[in-house]
């Protein structure tokens, strides 16, 4: 399947809804006595993972980077596949249930790969964003971009809106979601668009600097080593 035809096929990907209990990877053995805190990633397919077990999407790839360091974090996979920026709006509530103290939110794609507004799609980060804000919730916000099939003005308005939201909120970013994945039939499923176990693995590669930092600041006692 080509890369244009991949792209229009995540269109017509059926939208997971069940509102059940977001999946929690498993916590990783820690010497801390302190209490785990959850770490959310609200985002779409590319967090949910279709095609990978749980262990292998890249927000479980995250839990054992955490793990590893022993430290009192848990990783909530809070991604549905189909979502678009207003949908995961609409369920942001049912998301911060658990009560996250670091919200990643890696959304956007959908919108841009249906062609929906961008003003709109600016509009609902920036009200999850606040949103999270207002609960003392520290976000982390992950850029996308668009292939090149697309207008070159769509394109640009779109890869504007990401470092334009985060630097008006404050808030960390991660510039390209799938730096070293996009277009590398290495990194991705036969749909051309989903990453693969090493995919995801390098998309946590790509997220774990910038989310590093934010842990490191959450922390009251324990530190965070890239």
């Amino acid at each position: 399947m080509s890369l244009a035809l991949a792209m229009s096929a995540c269109t017509n990907l059926v939208v997971q809804r069940a509102m059940q209990k977001a999946p929690v990877a498993e916590v990783q053995t820690s010497t801390s006595s302190e209490s785990p805190r959850v770490v959310a990633f609200l985002g779409d397919s590319l967090t949910a993972g279709p095609g990978l077990s749980m262990k292998e999407t890249f927000p479980a790839v995250i839990q054992q980077k955490i793990g590893g360091r022993q430290l009192p974090w848990i990783v909530q996979n809070s991604g549905v596949s189909g979502d678009t920026t207003t949908l995961a709006l609409s369920r942001l509530n049912w998301a911060l249930k658990s009560k996250p103290r670091v919200l990643v939110v890696a959304l956007g794609s959908n919108d841009g790969l249906r062609g929906l507004a961008v003003d709109e799609m600016e509009r609902n980060l920036r009200a999850i964003i606040t949103r999270a804000q207002s609960l003392s919730i520290k976000v982390v916000l992950v850029g996308q971009q668009l292939p090149h099939n697309f207008p070159d003005d769509y394109r640009a308005r779109f890869t504007a809106v990401f470092p334009r939201v985060a630097r008006e909120h404050r808030v960390p970013l991660v510039p390209f979601m799938l730096e070293g994945v996009a277009l590398d039939e290495r990194f991705v499923l036969e749909d051309g668009i989903h990453p693969n176990a090493d995919g995801a693995r390098k998309i946590a590669d790509n997220i774990w600097p910038v989310l590093s930092n934010v842990l490191r600041q959450s922390g009251k006692s324990n530190s965070v080593a890239q």
